[in-house]
């Protein structure tokens, strides 16, 4: 029997933690990592005690017809990482890397080629984490040396994520 490698491990654990998302357009789930002890855990959804899409049975994003990546202000949600990085002790978070994993609440499906968008790129730059491996298929991910994105500072050129 094969053992399942490290790194899909956690990115398991990532998906399973989607699995409580709320959001109606993408179900995220982040766990920070750290001396191969899990810190923390988030999902996206509503700030504890308001109403999720979920609950409300729509989405003002889609209903507005708001692009993926833009216009997060309009969102009802907290972000998998960011609520991931709350949960987090700074000194654990230090070193530490983000896994995370994006599924499609219509089907179920992995959805690839997702990406952190700049807020949470920002928290996660300041909380000190090293790396973010995102999973693409059940086999592959990308592992995404957070320096990088101090070096090539998206906020200066336009680019989005998520």
């Amino acid at each position: 029997m094969d053992r399942v490698s490290k790194y899909n491990y956690y990115l398991d654990i990532a998906e399973t933690v989607a699995e409580r998302s709320t959001c109606l357009r993408r179900m995220y789930g982040a766990i920070i990592v750290k001396d191969d002890v899990i810190v923390s855990t988030g999902y996206n959804g509503a700030p504890r005690g308001r109403k999720n899409c979920s609950d409300l049975g729509t989405c003002i994003r889609e209903t507005m017809g708001i692009p993926s990546g833009e216009r997060y202000e309009m969102c009802r949600s907290v972000h998998a990482e960011a609520n991931a990085i709350i949960a987090a002790a700074r000194d654990r978070m230090l070193g530490a890397t983000l896994y995370m994993a994006c599924v499609n609440p219509k089907d179920g499906s992995l959805m690839a080629g997702t990406s952190s968008c700049m807020m949470c790129k920002r928290m996660i730059i300041n909380a000190g984490i090293s790396k973010v491996v995102v999973r693409d298929t059940k086999e592959d991910f990308r592992i995404i040396d957070v320096a990088e994105w101090i070096e090539n500072d998206d906020s200066l050129s336009g680019k989005f994520g998520y």
